[in-house]
């Protein structure tokens, strides 16, 4: 905020004009002074200065008279005209000003630095990922018939019907998407998880197999955890974490073919929570059935989810290290690569090709990897819905695809998420992906 600083003006004037003391009188006797004799000294004494010296020019005009007071000698030059009384404004002391510069010199130095550390980084950032969006995929880069796609809770609570199966079956034939992750939770607080909220799951998944023969349904289980608020569901507790397990367990008992957990926000490096891949691989390679996640963004910077833990409760990112351990935990991993707060197409597409980069960096060819596509349009701060386009995500992931692993066989794409898609979005991904 700037803040001007006001001066009085109101201090009296200073009398800056000469003052001379009057002459003494001339003696009572003795010899009257030459007037025609300015050089001479005479009986009056020179005049006291009180501000810079006069010089007197010429002789007096006549004699002085025989008694009264000597007159002042004249200059040259008419007096300069006095101030008229009262008070006048004056200019401001030269010791104010001097106490200003130090001020102002730390306004200008303080937005220096904001600028540095602010936008040079910002404009160093956004120019990297555009960079990044440029050149060509390599050949083959296109769906491998591994893809996913995230499903609403509608289809298991009753509202969808046989004619909804069709038509989502038509939606995505020829395509490459062989895994649906459809929404059956949420999990209570204490990982428990009602029968009641899906209570059409059993009907969905035999429509699903007669419909798309082939296509696995995987239980998408979620819940806010403790981190992210006041109420939450608590990973630091053993008996918790045993609920979640015996809640996959349930619902593997319905018929679902693999249980795919997304529990957000979820810090980098929470140890408790691959704790509880553990025991949910356990239970679902003892099932023959899929273990998959949803997973947060990799640290687009080395250390980037530390710094912004400085700012936020909760930072967006993962240590692409911690990434690597929870891939290797599970069968399929899905990168939540959206709401990016990029805001321009280019960047976006420029971010997932870096996102895919990293992640395929990390994680085991044993492990199928999947990067997330908006099937949503939304214009807010994390999420501008005029970037993040499905045709800049398909184009980003096939670059990073292409120069990091372009050979990768598990390695596919997932929409998210079916009830928002619009027919721009599945246009763009059969055009971009799909051959």
């Amino acid at each position: 905020m700037d803040h001007t600083e006001s001066r009085d003006g109101t201090d009296e004037p200073t009398d800056d004009t000469r003052t001379t003391p009057e002459p003494e009188s001339a003696p009572a006797s003795g010899p009257t002074p030459d007037p025609d004799s300015a050089s001479q000294p005479g009986p009056t004494p020179a005049p006291v200065r009180t501000s810079e010296p006069e010089s007197v020019s010429g002789s007096a005009s006549g004699p002085a008279p025989a008694s009264g007071p000597t007159p002042e000698p004249e200059s040259a030059s008419d007096p300069a005209p006095q101030p008229a009384p009262g008070r006048q404004p004056q200019p401001a002391p030269v010791s104010a000003k001097k106490r200003r510069r130090p001020w102002v010199r730390r306004v200008r130095r303080a937005v220096l630095v904001l600028a540095l550390v602010l936008i040079v980084p910002l404009v160093a950032v956004e120019t990297a990922l555009r960079v990044n969006y440029m050149g060509d995929p390599a050949d083959g880069t296109y769906t491998r018939d591994r893809d996913a796609m995230w499903l609403g809770h509608a289809w298991v609570d009753g509202r969808k019907k046989d004619a909804d199966v069709t038509a989502l079956a038509g939606r995505l034939e020829d395509t490459g998407v062989r895994d649906l992750y459809v929404h059956t939770g949420p999990l209570e607080h204490d990982g428990t998880l009602p029968r009641s909220v899906y209570p059409r799951a059993r009907w969905f998944i035999d429509a699903v197999h007669r419909e798309l023969p082939g296509v696995r349904v995987q239980a998408f289980l979620g819940d806010v955890l403790a981190n992210g608020g006041p109420e939450g569901l608590e990973l630091s507790d053993a008996a918790t974490r045993a609920e979640v397990v015996r809640s996959a367990g349930q619902v593997l008992d319905t018929g679902y073919e693999g249980v795919h957990l997304d529990l957000e926000p979820l810090h980098s490096g929470d140890g408790h929570y691959l704790d509880l891949l553990d025991d949910l691989r356990e239970l679902t390679k003892g099932r023959d059935a899929q273990l998959s996640v949803a997973a947060h963004q990799i640290d687009p910077l080395p250390h980037l989810h530390s710094v912004a833990g400085l700012v936020a409760d909760h930072p967006k990112w993962w240590s692409q290290e911690f990434f690597g351990q929870v891939a290797r935990r599970v069968d399929q991993i899905a990168v939540m690569s959206y709401d990016t707060a990029r805001l321009f197409e280019s960047t976006y597409g420029g971010y997932v090709a870096q996102q895919t980069s990293l992640a395929l960096e990390v994680t085991p060819p044993t492990t199928h990897l999947l990067m997330g596509l908006p099937f949503y349009y939304e214009s807010n701060p994390s999420h501008w819905g005029h970037a993040e386009t499905v045709g800049a995500a398909v184009r980003g992931a096939r670059l990073g695809l292409s120069r990091t692993d372009p050979d990768r066989e598990l390695f596919g794409l997932a929409p998210y998420i079916d009830f928002a898609a619009t027919e721009t979005n599945w246009r763009e991904f059969k055009d971009g992906w799909v051959r």
